[in-house]
């Protein structure tokens, strides 16, 4: 599949059918397998043949989207979880242990802040969080032998500051560290982190990848770029005494980060997807390039119009060109940056509230990044949690309003955004 576009990927690759077998993906609702000698299944268990041995290790229904989303991301391998929040979990854990730590953007989405800070500090592992203002020297002062990597967001939920790949990517790798960068937001149609040298990325694709709000779901993807040979990395270049003295970067390679997420981690957290979740998964990615392009015009088109009226205070959209992150969005997001605008209301809190609940079209849920129109209020719901040096660094403020623009007609959007303003 790797000369054709992305496009064509999105509904090409990871299942191939063969002669007489189903056209579409099929679902592969069991928890177990068949095997003609129990010496094939010794070893499977053992890592030396491949194959299916349980479903919350692998399924085929499920290894055919995982196989779709790395050769999207361009990558080795990917591991589908079961939601965005294990894979963002996983993919620290797998080579981070107590007594570690990880440098961190503060302006990732409140849910993964919540889980490195407050979760993960329990488990031993550190949060050393850094703002996109951070000068590289302060970032290197934090950086000590037991800093095990760095972590960002593409797009950021809901500052949408946009993350300086390459800059970071360089920080990491002068210090033998790798670079992780969860890419929800942007999708790997309009950027792809690997490209940047970002070495593992992270999707909650219960967002974009799935884009009807069917699904919760996360996966991990490994470039297969970094050398874990190095002495930092023992997990990987040590033998796993529970698979009889195994090393990975030995028995796999390139492949060894995402065949010990899955082997290991998996295997023992059992974060793992439902095959049907997985069928609805590949169903959705068929069309992302079609909404992604449409999200993010209908994005800036309502950006643009928001800038021009008087009852708005201000408008974050990365392509505007008043916007801060303006350069870096040119270059890391050509294509446009998804569908996710924040803006804020004169008038404050209270009118942000009542403008909400006066729209019709666009809906007040818990969500992001589907196919429909909707809105939420960070700091009272998904960022609650946080402290207020937390929200400004995090570049939440009281009267920002999150709007996930969807594909519906942008003239019925606006329309039922001046109808609000009406109201305030």
């Amino acid at each position: 599949m790797s000369d054709y576009k992305i496009e064509t990927k999105c509904i090409q690759s990871g299942y191939k059918p063969k002669n007489g077998e189903p056209r579409v993906l099929p679902i592969y609702q069991s928890t177990t397998y068949k095997y003609d000698s129990s010496e094939h299944l010794a070893k499977l268990f053992d890592l030396t043949a491949d194959g299916h041995m349980y479903t919350r290790i692998s399924n085929p229904t499920t290894s055919a989207v995982e196989d779709k989303i790395s050769d999207l991301c361009g990558g080795v391998g990917a591991l589908c979880t079961s939601s965005g929040q294990a894979a963002s979990l996983m993919s620290i854990l797998n080579i981070t242990s107590s007594g570690q730590n990880i440098i961190c953007l503060s302006s990732i989405y409140g849910g993964t802040l919540n889980l490195f800070a407050v979760t993960m500090k329990r488990m031993g592992i550190e949060a050393r969080f850094v703002t996109p203002e951070t000068s590289d020297e302060e970032i290197e002062g934090l950086i000590d032998e037991n800093t095990r990597l760095i972590f960002g967001e593409t797009i950021a939920n809901p500052a949408l500051r946009v993350f300086d790949i390459e800059r970071y990517a360089k920080l990491a790798h002068s210090h033998g560290i790798p670079l992780i960068v969860d890419n929800t937001f942007a999708t790997p149609y309009l950027c792809r982190p690997f490209e940047f040298g970002a070495d593992i990325v992270v999707h909650s694709t219960t967002k974009y990848l799935d884009g009807h709000a069917s699904c919760v779901g996360g996966v991990i993807v490994d470039s297969g770029n970094f050398n874990w040979t190095v002495e930092k990395y023992p997990e990987l270049t040590t033998p796993d005494e529970s698979y009889h003295g195994l090393v990975y970067t030995e028995s796999f390679g390139k492949a060894a980060y995402i065949v010990k997420a899955r082997v290991q981690l998996m295997r023992d957290l059992g974060s793992t997807p439902s095959p049907f979740n997985s069928y609805l998964l590949n169903m959705g990615i068929e069309t992302l390039h079609l909404r992604m392009e449409r999200h993010s015009s209908n994005a800036l088109k309502v950006a643009e119009y928001l800038e021009k009226n008087d009852k708005i205070a201000w408008v974050n959209h990365p392509l505007l060109k008043s916007n801060r992150d303006y350069a870096l969005a040119k270059k890391y997001l050509p294509k446009g940056s998804c569908g996710v605008i924040s803006y804020g209301i004169v008038g404050g809190r209270e009118a942000a509230m009542k403008f909400m609940d006066s729209l019709k079209l666009a809906q007040i849920v818990v969500h992001v990044a589907d196919a429909r129109t909707s809105v939420l209020h960070p700091a009272s719901t998904t960022h609650r949690q946080l402290t207020d040096e937390q929200l400004r660094d995090g570049g939440i403020s009281a009267d920002l309003i999150r709007m996930s623009v969807g594909i519906e007609n942008v003239q019925d959007i606006i329309a039922d955004i001046e109808q609000a303003l009406l109201k305030i």
